[in-house]
This record gives structure tokens, C-alpha cells and sequence, in this order.
């Protein structure tokens, strides 16, 4: 069973950059299918991107897409968000989720790290 935390939010101005991380102190990260997405007070959570098992393969969405990256070191048991060119528009509680391939929903999620980008 996973037990997800997410790290390395914070404040960052207007075209900043961050990385968020997601562990897994239950050490079975690299079992999952992980996603992330993301929340901002009065709206849906929204869907960001998602990693396979290999790590090869992602997806993001068309907000996000050529300006953040989703990466996994199975070695470290973590899979990054990497955001650059950051937008005020981005300012939301980043959380990341699991799920076994081929589930339909996620399983398994974090707290949320709170990301926010001033104008």
C-alpha cells in the first residue's frame, strides 16, 4: 500500500521554476502508475500529467504541456513534476495519486504541496 508525500512547493514569481517530488515511504512507488493534479480554491481538481511504470512514457495536460515535465527515479523511489515558466494561472495544491496499471481510478494519494505564483 502506498503512503504518498509530495515536497518542494512553495512561492515563486511569475516565470519562476519549481520541482515537486513524490515519495512513497512505503518504498513501492515503482509499482504505480503515478499521476499528479492539481486543485486552486473554487475549482475542480484538474488533471496535470501522469508516468508510466517505465518512466517512458507521459502525458500532460494541454494547460501544462512544454512547460512542465514528469519524470520517476526508480532508484529514489520518486517521481518529479519539474514546472517552469510558471504562470499565476498555476497557483494550486499539487497532489500526486497511484494506481496499479490498467485501474481506472487512483488509488492512492498524497496531501497535496501548496505551489503558489505571484504576478
Amino acid at each position: 500500500q502506498a503512503q504518498l508525500v509530495e515536497s518542494g512547493g512553495g512561492l515563486v514569481q511569475t516565470g519562476g521554476s519549481l520541482r515537486l517530488s513524490c515519495d512513497d515511504s512505503a518504498g513501492a512507488l515503482s509499482m504505480y502508475v503515478v499521476g499528479w493534479f492539481r486543485q486552486s480554491p473554487g475549482k475542480e481538481r484538474e488533471f496535470v500529467g501522469v508516468i508510466d511504470l517505465s518512466g517512458r512514457n507521459t502525458q500532460t495536460a494541454d494547460s501544462v504541456r512544454g512547460r512542465f515535465t514528469i519524470s520517476r527515479d526508480k532508484t529514489k523511489n520518486t517521481v518529479y513534476l519539474r514546472m517552469n515558466n510558471l504562470k499565476p494561472d498555476d497557483t494550486a495544491v499539487y497532489y500526486c495519486a497511484a494506481k496499479i496499471r490498467g485501474a481506472e481510478g487512483y488509488t492512492f494519494w498524497g496531501q497535496g504541496t501548496q505551489v503558489t505564483v505571484s504576478s
